[in-house]
């Protein structure tokens, strides 16, 4: 087994290099912050060359398209409009990313008369898309292109073009599609945003396309279903505690209420005020619940949704809340840790 010494001379090894390389890499270090530079240069410039009123009549065709809109790319411009269709598809636009190669040999059958084309090429003479041209004319269908040549074949046939007002590639050959690929991805995300402002798509829409993340269980689960029931101890004022320890121990929740006759929580004992008052006292058959327990907690009711929750332990800056029902009575606890 190698010692911690050896694998540090190990990784000083791989990072050996003649110095010429060093100084190239260096110099390459510094390249990075110019392309990012660079690069949110070409998005500032985007800002403020963009054609309002293209991009206008482009949000009007979206919102008025009854079908989905259709997003279709070729080669990098492919990946980005898969990445344009599904942004789309999880913020209120039905969307599909359709290939063109794949749609020349029978996927144009996807095409419905409802549905508007997004085509993206920065050309505007991608052959997989030149080549579809005549058959979406003749389905009748309306046609938005990105692309960095408005006077193009793509650009020619659509209804209404968004320009990417690319100079110059931050590839150091101006060849492999870089700056222009995070313009297209900053005008799909444009394009998205502006859908969602006019669809009224509020953060709860949005959390029912993504029930499997954080944000959908936050917007969409209540306290009710994540709280904790069971393995709660749910103590009478005058248990005492020795009884308490007992009924605490083990409990993966760390936290007992203490109930009035109601069964409606006057307070709660945790696992650290438990072990001070085992601490302090010997008389463990005497005091009770109600004389160590904390009278200041933070409650909620069972059928807030766990955003809500989570936003009220921030504000309140605990750990956990004492859920209850409409009348009052002791329902759960709900954790932090339990999203």
């Amino acid at each position: 087994m190698k010692s911690s010494t050896e694998e540090g001379k190990a990784q000083e090894n791989v990072l050996e290099m003649p110095n010429s390389l060093k100084a190239d890499l260096n110099e390459t270090l510094s390249d990075i912050g110019q392309s990012f530079l660079k690069q949110g240069q070409a998005l500032e410039r985007l800002s403020q060359t963009y054609d309002e009123d293209c991009y206008r009549r482009a949000i009007m065709l979206a919102l008025q398209t009854t079908g989905h809109l259709i997003v279709i790319g070729m080669g990098k411009s492919g990946h980005v409009a898969r990445k344009i269709s599904a942004t789309m598809a999880s913020t209120g636009t039905p969307s599909f990313f359709l290939h063109p190669a794949e749609a020349s040999h029978g996927d144009l059958g996807m095409v419905t008369a409802g549905d508007t084309l997004l085509l993206i090429s920065y050309s505007g003479e991608t052959q997989e898309i030149v080549q579809l041209l005549p058959s979406l004319k003749a389905f009748g269908n309306r046609v938005i292109a990105i692309t960095g040549a408005k006077s193009s074949t793509i650009g020619r046939a659509a209804d209404v073009v968004l320009e990417i007002p690319v100079a110059e590639e931050v590839c150091p050959i101006n060849l492999a599609p870089t700056t222009s690929i995070v313009q297209t991805i900053a005008i799909g995300d444009a394009l998205a945003i502006s859908l969602m402002t006019l669809r009224n798509f509020h953060a709860q829409d949005f959390a029912r396309y993504h029930p499997g993340g954080s944000l959908g269980r936050r917007l969409l689960m209540k306290v009710e279903d994540l709280m904790h029931t069971t393995t709660v101890p749910v103590v009478s004022p005058d248990m005492v505690l020795l009884e308490l320890a007992a009924e605490m121990a083990g409990g993966p929740a760390g936290i007992a209420v203490v109930v009035d006759a109601d069964e409606k929580p006057i307070g709660i004992v945790t696992k650290g005020q438990l072990g001070v008052a085992l601490r302090v006292t010997r008389r463990v058959r005497e005091v009770t619940a109600q004389q160590c327990m904390s009278k200041e907690f933070s409650t909620i009711q069972r059928d807030v949704i766990v955003d809500e929750a989570e936003t009220m332990m921030r504000s309140d800056e605990v750990k956990f809340l004492v859920a209850i029902e409409e009348t009052g009575r002791f329902a759960g606890i709900y954790k932090h840790d339990d999203l």
